[in-house]
């Protein structure tokens, strides 16, 4: 199986998108907007910013395993 380990993280308050190296034993719970400044958060349900934001979900995720 392969793991992602990037993932294009998308600002949904300005649409602003970054490639972003993701961890492979870790959440990542907060990330700044580049564009906006806005820091984001999982949404309800989500594990991480990748999993909500991203286009690909976390490296945990994509093993079954939730990380949060």
């Amino acid at each position: 199986m392969n793991i992602e380990l990037q993932s294009t993280l998308t600002c949904p308050l300005c649409g602003f998108a970054a490639a972003e190296a993701m961890p492979t034993e870790a959440c990542v719970f907060f990330y700044t907007c580049q564009g906006c400044g806005e820091t984001l958060q999982p949404l309800p349900g989500d594990c991480c910013v990748f999993c909500s934001y991203g286009t690909a979900v976390c490296p945990p995720m994509q093993q079954g395993q939730c990380c949060g």
